[in-house]
């Protein structure tokens, strides 16, 4: 096999041949795992004649010079079109509203400068694209508050973690709704939360919210019934379907038991669908206009999870991968007929939807209404399960073949496989970023902020054929400037603030890229050091990124300073006995630098609880325009909701507070924090006013 004709044809599909490493090493892909990749990606590599044919369907398609179905541009930017059209064409250009505008193409067959932000159907010559004119950044935090610069604080909650009276045993919208109003009367302009997208129906001990079966629609385990249909008629479904000693049986446990939490939702949902669909319910016309405007992709997402239920029942199981040829198909005749078979099947997932949809729209209603500035900042993961209703509806936008991971590393030699897809680059560019704009738009849907899981993803992901190691996997390159853009239209329609994780091995510019475009990025507490111990000064805490103590997958400060992740790590066996000495030895280091590097701001310490007082103290102080405070290091809790790398053995996903959400506040630790963290988000905006 010519080996420049592979490489040829990886580097014309976006796959890096050459990388570096988390230790800044320079790497390289075997000639065999981008045959791998590229084959997976639709481009055929296994041979000399399929590289070639490969090549040669790629320098087809250039020849046609196929017009994009999208284009990206920036407001006050001409924008050619060439080679598609010649100069002096005339343009049609209809904006969103319909009003219609002609105009010349210019010297380089260029639209004019002046399109206003928006997407615009224009045609030429009898042919016709959509041109989204972006702003030049994303909607800031200092757009949304009254006087620059913003200095803002919030909370981030793991939606199950929340507990209220009558919950079913795990948090949801309603319990969401209290802390959003609680949180608002206590001076917070934000209240993050853990990603709430459809999860698969089945196997509900895969409850990981960053493994999706959809990013478009939600949750609907999270739906607060009594918010919309009220109090009674919950209560009434209740004890029609005897559930009241099983769902009080689950209030009671420490941990979410999702198994049987989600048995018993579905039971009570069915209940008061039942009741919903006999007679005209005084909230039908609500519900028929939701499932209207929700269009294919909730039609799609409804019909997908009868057809799963169906599959299961008939042994083919939950992955749509190995059903019949014909429910591969989402149009196809017999996927239809199975619909029109059972509409009431399928207007009962629509009909969850809708409950999911309307308690989470009230609990940011209440954010905004009790003063808020951003209100609920949503969690998009960064890919979806290949099995799932995302990837069956838009499978030639989604790489369901293909599966999200990272490149061996220092911590992880094995490198790691997430089980997620990712988006094809070339496939968003065929379908005009449908797929990408629409999640946008589904995520924004009810939030003033999106957190974008893993955002160098929106430059390059590392993937890896299903069914091979993390190591034969590559890093594939996407549309990065246009989906940028894309982000930074959606932002401002919505007006709601963009934030980056970008924690890990993040390529060169990147972040430099991100602030540009106002996409703050993150700054951990425990990670901003320069060695052990040695923690990064406060007035050099940039200002284009959030400042948080902690996240999900970290121990809460309590527990880092007990080194909790270090004695899990340990009791699972996921580190060898040298290992876990270092670790132990850096991070006495690392408590002793951060409790010299506090009681020089702020005078001696008596104990951790007043060490993890001064270190929200220090973080609010901080120039970040946003500091995002987690309800574990505002309770002083030990435990982490999430310990990477483990499916069993740590309860992932499943810890929830002891105390009411309605109470969380006023416990004395929070209460004192929260007074702490107001007065050090006012000290730093006097300071930097």
């Amino acid at each position: 096999m010519s080996d420049h004709a592979l490489h040829q044809l990886a580097a014309r599909v976006g796959i890096a041949r050459d990388w570096t490493d988390a230790n800044d090493r320079p790497q390289q892909v075997s000639d065999e795992v981008l045959r791998g990749v590229l084959s997976a990606l639709g481009h055929p590599a296994q041979d000399t004649a399929e590289v070639n044919e490969s090549l040669a369907a790629l320098e087809r398609q250039q020849d046609l010079q196929e017009l994009p179905k999208l284009l990206t541009s920036e407001v006050g930017h001409a924008l050619p079109l060439q080679p598609w059209f010649p100069a002096g064409s005339t343009a049609r250009c209809t904006d969103e509203s319909g009003n219609v505008r002609e105009c010349t193409l210019g010297d380089q067959a260029e639209l004019p400068s002046d399109l206003p932000l928006g997407y615009h159907q224009v045609e030429v010559d009898g042919r016709s694209l959509t041109v989204a004119v972006a702003p030049a950044r994303c909607y800031s935090l200092d757009d949304a508050v009254e006087e620059a610069p913003a200095r803002c604080w919030g909370l981030a909650a793991q939606l199950y973690s929340l507990r209220r009276p009558g919950d079913g045993g795990y948090g949801d919208c309603l319990a969401l709704e209290q802390l959003a109003r609680s949180a608002a009367e206590r001076g917070a302009d934000a209240l993050a939360i853990s990603p709430i997208h459809a999860l698969s129906a089945f196997e509900q001990e895969h409850y990981s919210p960053y493994s999706p079966s959809s990013r478009l629609l939600l949750n609907t385990l999270y739906a607060s019934p009594a918010a919309l249909l009220g109090e009674r008629e919950v209560r009434a479904a209740i004890e029609a379907e005897g559930l009241a000693d099983a769902l009080h049986d689950l209030e009671q446990q420490p941990l979410v038991d999702w198994p049987r939490a989600a048995e018993m939702r579905q039971r009570l949902l069915q209940a008061l669908y039942k009741d919903f669909s006999q007679g005209q319910h005084p909230l039908r016309a609500d519900f028929d206009s939701f499932r209207a405007a929700g269009g294919e992709a909730l039609e799609h997402h409804c019909r997908f999870e009868v057809l799963q239920a169906e599959a299961v029942d008939q042994g083919l199981g939950a992955d749509w991968r190995r059903w019949p040829k014909a429910w591969h198909d989402p149009y196809h005749p017999e996927v239809e007929a199975f619909a029109d078979t059972y509409p009431a099947r399928v207007e009962f997932q629509a009909f969850c939807q809708w409950l999911a949809d309307r308690s989470l729209q009230r609990a940011q209603q209440a954010a905004r209404t009790n003063g808020m500035k951003v209100g609920l900042i949503a969690d998009l993961a960064v890919g979806a399960d290949g099995a799932g209703s995302q990837a069956w509806s838009r499978q030639d936008e989604l790489l369901a073949d293909l599966t999200v991971g990272a490149p061996p590393d220092i911590i992880n030699r094995s490198g790691q496989d997430w089980g997620i897809c990712g988006f094809s680059p070339e496939g968003l560019k065929r379908n005009g970023f449908r797929a990408f704009i629409e999640m946008l738009r589904a995520n924004l849907a009810h939030a003033g902020g999106l957190r974008i899981d893993h955002v160098m993803g929106l430059r390059r992901l590392w993937l890896i054929p299903r069914g091979a190691s993390p190591r034969e996997g590559a890093y594939v390159h996407y549309p990065f400037e246009d989906m940028l853009r894309l982000l930074a239209l959606e932002s401002v329609r919505h007006q709601a603030i963009m934030l980056g994780e970008d924690l890990g091995t993040v390529p060169d510019g990147l972040r430099e890229q991100l602030a540009a475009k106002a996409v703050l990025g993150m700054r951990v507490l425990p990670f901003e050091q320069n060695g052990p111990g040695r923690f990064t000064a406060q007035q050099d805490w940039p200002d284009n990124a959030l400042a948080t103590t902690g996240t999900h997958d970290l121990a809460p400060l309590a527990g880092w300073l007990q080194s909790r992740d270090i004695d899990w790590q340990s009791r699972l066996e996921l580190i060898d006995k040298d290992a876990e000495a270092q670790w132990r030895e850096d991070r006495a280091k690392e408590c002793a630098g951060l409790r010299h590097l506090l009681e020089a701001e702020y005078g001696p310490l008596a104990d951790d609880r007043a060490l993890i007082d001064a270190a929200i103290q220090f973080v609010g102080e901080t120039r970040a325009p946003l500091v995002l405070l987690p309800l574990e290091d505002l309770l002083g809790v030990d435990e982490q909701p999430n310990l990477p790398g483990t499916t069993e053995g740590h309860p992932n996903w499943r810890r929830r507070f002891a105390l009411p959400t309605e109470q969380l506040l006023d416990d004395d630790d929070a209460f004192r924090r929260l007074q702490l963290l107001a007065k050090a988000r006012n000290n730093a905006w006097e300071r930097d006013r």
